[in-house]
């Protein structure tokens, strides 16, 4: 059987499948039956499978093909020419990998913490990387809506029946905020469809529209996409989302579902409505400047661990917007294409580096149960395995040269230097912060003299651990010191992008 023509439906339907099987299979509620154990299993198997296709698609990826790959086209509401339409190219390739490699490892993460409907919670998770997976894949407009819609039934349920104390308000107030912003997309979609007369992302790409049309419809996506990435100032979801979230919604969180907001605005701000993206383009230059300088500040003045990586979230996606929008501070192509894919790059990084760093506050957590940094102190003389990969993570955090940290945030800043030297200086500004709080939290509760019974009794990493945090920290490195296959994929697709772009579509 040729898996190539359907493996985008693969990737998509396997785990959703695999995750309503273990719904219906169910586990009684006890997680230590041996039926929870087959639960665990399975989902960890489904999701290696899913990572093997990915492999199977990087493979079968050519790098250098015009349009779009793994084409699959089917009428699915004729009445309103409707289709059920998938296809990826350099820019959506990356992002689904990052979705396939993520999520076996939030599987193994969660294998003996989740005590409370483990076949729920991992069938939440299958669902929802098949959802996400189909958000990069869907060309279709009305299916990228239903995929981007659908993503928060399961965040929602894992953040509210598996999260901390306060996670009613945290997921009433994660999904009011996403949920509104996508509503305007909605609207978007459904005005250029009353142009079109179908909902081709690819043929609203070509569409001409009048510039007042543009910039109502880049708010319209601005809204939908500032508040996934988040952007300030609609970005005091995320905070109190990961707070409460379990260790596992954390990482998807922060390593995949935040992309959905930067994917959203090169897939379809930039080309749709290239005109009305150059109009907003200061705004969106000084929205993401104030997010990585500000933030960086805030950052520093956290006591709980996961919100200081939170907020050091939000000025790392900064990197991603100012990439995208510097794009017509330039004179010349040549500083362009090198910040859309530092931005994509930084994408990647920032997704293995902020997983890596929310498994390791996931590993004191399951020991102490609490993550404020003052609880902490003098870990690395109980736990150095964990203290090592901890400070590594935290290096690769703050943007250290060679791993994948720097690479994407040295493109951004280089192509800002070309664009402006102000833009240059505040985004390297983050360099700094970046340093300062992540070092600041790191000697605080790994350096020092043990400073209480609970750090005193601590276990250093069991074998589980150990993998997780390897493999990811073996991602940081390869990223870092080679990140030639990554660029490759994304070089071809990001020059169609540029010259998509820099024709006008005023009509």
């Amino acid at each position: 059987m040729d898996l190539l023509p359907h493996i985008l439906s693969i990737l998509i339907w396997l785990p959703i499948t695999g995750g309503i099987a273990l719904i219906l299979i169910g586990d009684n509620s006890d997680a230590n039956s041996s039926r929870a154990v087959i639960m665990r299993a399975t989902a960890l198997i489904v999701s290696l499978l899913n990572l093997l296709l990915g492999i199977f698609l990087y493979i079968n990826f050519e790098n250098t093909a015009s349009g779009m790959q793994f084409v699959e086209k089917n009428q699915w509401i004729n009445s309103l020419n409707v289709f059920y339409f998938l296809g990826i190219d350099g820019i959506s390739a990356p992002l689904i990998l990052l979705t396939t490699f993520i999520t076996p490892l939030v599987v193994i993460s969660s294998w003996e913490v989740i005590k409370n409907r483990p076949a729920q919670y991992f069938s939440a998770f299958l669902i929802l990387e098949g959802l996400m997976i189909g958000v990069f894949s869907a060309l279709d407009a009305l299916l990228f809506y239903v995929f981007w819609e659908s993503m928060l039934i399961p965040m929602f349920l894992i953040i509210g029946i598996w999260g901390g104390a306060r996670r009613v308000y945290a997921t009433l107030k994660f999904f009011l905020y996403t949920f509104l912003g996508s509503v305007l997309m909605l609207i978007a979609f459904i005005y250029l469809y009353s142009q079109t007369n179908n909902f081709d992302l690819l043929d609203f790409m070509t569409m001409p529209l009048s510039l007042e049309v543009q910039k109502f419809i880049f708010i319209a996506f601005l809204l939908a996409f500032a508040v996934k990435v988040p952007m300030w100032p609609v970005h005091t979801w995320l905070p109190d989302a990961h707070v409460e979230a379990p260790t596992g919604g954390s990482v998807v969180l922060a390593a995949i579902m935040l992309k959905m907001g930067g994917y959203g605005f090169i897939r379809l701000s930039l080309p749709i409505v290239p005109d009305g993206s150059e109009y907003f383009s200061n705004l969106m230059i000084i929205l993401s400047l104030v997010a990585i300088v500000y933030i960086g500040f805030v950052a520093l003045a956290q006591k709980d661990m996961k919100k200081l990586i939170a907020y050091s979230s939000i000025a790392h996606m900064g990197f991603v917007t100012l990439g995208f929008f510097i794009f017509w501070s330039f004179d010349s192509e040549m500083g362009a294409g090198l910040g859309i894919i530092g931005a994509m790059v930084q994408m990647i990084s920032h997704g293995l580096i902020s997983g890596a760093m929310f498994l390791c506050v996931g590993v004191l957590y399951d020991r102490m149960h609490s993550r404020n940094i003052s609880d902490y102190g003098g870990v690395a003389n109980k736990m150095p395995v964990f203290a090592a990969f901890m400070v590594f993570f935290a290096m690769a955090n703050a943007g250290l040269p060679g791993t994948s940290g720097f690479v994407g945030e040295f493109m951004v800043i280089l192509a800002s230097f070309k664009a402006n030297f102000w833009y240059a200086f505040f985004s390297a500004a983050t360099l700094i912060l970046g340093a300062a709080y992540t070092l600041w939290m790191v000697k605080r509760v790994i350096y020092g003299e043990v400073s209480n019974d609970n750090v005193a009794a601590l276990d250093d990493l069991n074998l589980r651990e150990f993998f997780i945090l390897a493999v990811l920290g073996l991602g940081v490195l390869l990223i870092g010191i080679w990140p030639m296959p990554l660029v490759d994929m994304m070089n071809f697709t990001v020059d169609q992008l540029i010259e998509n772009i820099q024709q006008t579509k005023i009509k």
